[in-house]
């Protein structure tokens, strides 16, 4: 059983107000953020707010993530040590460039949950990879951090570090590098058996625009996708769940193949298509899917 997270849902550290709306959102995460959100003189004071929203705030059923600054920072030690006391479900990584860096970070993590006696590996890591060139070429490596859990990309970092004004085309596409980004860290994400969650989708204001990109991811595979204004979360959650048109064909589907296997069959024709083993397997995993967000587990 995996944790539900369709909807991944940024929240500016140290801004009281922003929770509360966010709290008050139908996001599956939050990402409490003390890296951009956050000027470098207010990265102490914030991170003593996070940590205190942590320990006070009841998130429901919502998981709780901070979004920490690189351990090559001079914040990055110092958000671990300080929000762990009483830790998130989840830290945000972002621009992880080698697995290196990544077993450093699940190395502090295990000390310093040692140190507060929290189990070990409770807390997982989500990654926003491909944000630096190195962090792009190394994509498929990160997964091996044993913390890692669900992996999403980031083509405006990638973009500023690249030096260009931007990363579509005048269509609203991706440019070819950072269609390469969201597919390898897709594909990277489904071998290393962590879910894939898509990249935010900046022009807020463009709802059509944002809708089509969240269904768009959906069909590829991806199974959420982060926002950054409380008016995406909706529209994240209703691309990436299952209809109930969805779900009536796929269970239907599973009755099919237990019918046909008393006859020894595995391959027959379903609503005028062949179907096989590979059908029965997208079947079951989008039923249980369906189940899992009817429920929104809460831990995986």
């Amino acid at each position: 059983m995996t944790r539900v997270r369709r909807s991944l849902h940024f929240v500016p550290g140290g801004n009281d107000r922003m929770l509360a709306k966010a709290l008050g959102t139908n996001a599956d995460t939050l990402i409490l953020d003390l890296e951009d959100a956050v000027t470098p003189d207010r990265k102490d004071q914030v991170r003593g707010v996070v940590a205190s929203w942590l320990a006070e705030t009841d998130f429901g059923a919502k998981e709780r993530t901070v979004r920490m600054n690189p351990l090559n920072t001079p914040w990055g030690y110092a958000d671990l040590e300080v929000t762990m006391a009483t830790p998130p479900d989840a830290f945000v990584v972002p621009k992880p460039d080698t697995l290196e860096g990544l077993n450093a970070i699940d190395a502090e993590l295990s000390r310093l949950e040692r140190l507060h006696g929290h189990p070990d590996r409770s807390v997982d890591l989500i990654l926003i990879a491909a944000e630096t060139p190195l962090g792009a070429l190394n994509v498929p490596t990160l997964v091996q951090c044993p913390r890692v859990q669900a992996m999403s990309w980031g083509a405006e970092d990638l973009s500023a570090t690249l030096g260009v004004p931007g990363n579509r085309d005048e269509a609203g596409n991706y440019l070819p590098v950072y269609q390469h980004c969201r597919v390898i860290t897709l594909l990277s994400a489904a071998a290393g058996g962590v879910q894939p969650i898509d990249a935010v989708y900046v022009d807020f204001r463009d709802i059509d625009g944002f809708r089509a990109e969240c269904e768009e991811g959906a069909r590829l595979g991806f199974t959420g996708k982060i926002s950054i204004h409380p008016n995406q979360i909706d529209v994240i959650n209703t691309a990436f769940t299952p209809t109930p048109e969805q779900v009536a064909e796929a269970q239907a589907l599973i009755e099919a193949f237990d019918e046909a296997q008393t006859e020894g069959k595995m391959a027959f024709t379903f609503n005028g298509q062949m179907v096989d083993a590979p059908h029965l397997t997208r079947a079951r995993a989008l039923v249980e899917r369906a189940k899992q967000i009817a429920e929104r587990v809460p831990a995986g």
